[in-house]
């Protein structure tokens, strides 16, 4: 089985009459260099040079993508931060608009209270004073009343003894011995 194999590799060497598998020819290799080489040259030119410049070309956008998702984030931080204190700073003014709100009610509240204890106080006084004003009204007319029920309670029965001097001087010291208001 194997002979079917091996026959051939003879044969070829001797169609070509110049050797085997081995043998070595210069301008075969020349031509093989010189053809690798102007391929390589123009690959090089045409494809090697543009192929790396659209990978430089990515690179640099992937790059300059980073570097703006990077300012992004460190702005997005300041941002956050910013909004934050602004966040502190509405919390604190609120703080303070309510204690001021709060003092502000307590001094009304104050203020009221006060006001209202005056406002009663002075209705209390012109109360009293019109009550005493009434009161010696009341007295007077009293008074007069019962100096002319005395009086003629007196001239009844003093008619016939007394002089209406007299009598009138009775009247008087009656009424002015009357207890005062």
């Amino acid at each position: 089985m194997q002979t079917w194999i091996a026959v051939p590799l003879p044969l070829a060497a001797a169609e070509g009459g110049a050797g085997g598998l081995l043998s070595l020819d210069l301008t075969l290799l020349w031509s093989t260099a010189v053809l690798f080489a102007l391929f390589a040259w123009v690959l090089g030119k045409f494809a090697w040079g543009p192929l790396l410049k659209i990978v430089d070309e990515r690179e640099k956008g992937i790059r300059d993508s980073v570097e703006t998702a990077q300012k992004a984030a460190v702005e997005a931080k300041a941002l956050l931060t910013q909004h934050q204190e602004m966040l502190r700073g509405a919390g604190r003014e609120r703080e303070e608009i309510l204690a001021r709100a709060l003092k502000e009610a307590e001094t009304a509240r104050t203020d009221l209270i006060e006001k209202a204890r005056t406002d009663s106080e002075t209705l209390v006084q012109r109360a009293r004073e019109q009550i005493d004003r009434e009161k010696n009204q009341a007295i007077a007319e009293l008074r007069g009343q019962v100096a002319d029920i005395a009086v003629e309670a007196a001239s009844k029965i003093v008619k016939s003894s007394l002089t209406p001097e007299a009598q009138k001087k009775l009247v008087d010291d009656y009424i002015t011995s009357l207890p005062q208001a």
